[in-house]
């Protein structure tokens, strides 16, 4: 039995709202490596929810 989990998958409407920004954006982001997506079909595309949140990373105050 395999203990990995399982992908959460997200529509381009739900990352943009999970992010705050635009669907728009969101294309542009799978376009720039920044988030990992699939094409299931044709027209359906659905990204990975981990890499939202490897999108966050500490700041550094200097």
């Amino acid at each position: 039995m395999s203990t990995t989990p399982t992908p959460e998958w997200l529509t381009l409407r739900d990352t943009a709202e999970r992010l705050s920004i635009s669907e728009k954006s969101v294309r542009r982001w799978i376009a720039d490596g920044r988030l990992k997506a699939v094409r299931i079909g044709p027209r359906m595309i659905r990204v990975d929810a981990a890499s939202i949140a490897a999108l966050g990373q500490p700041l550094t105050v200097a």
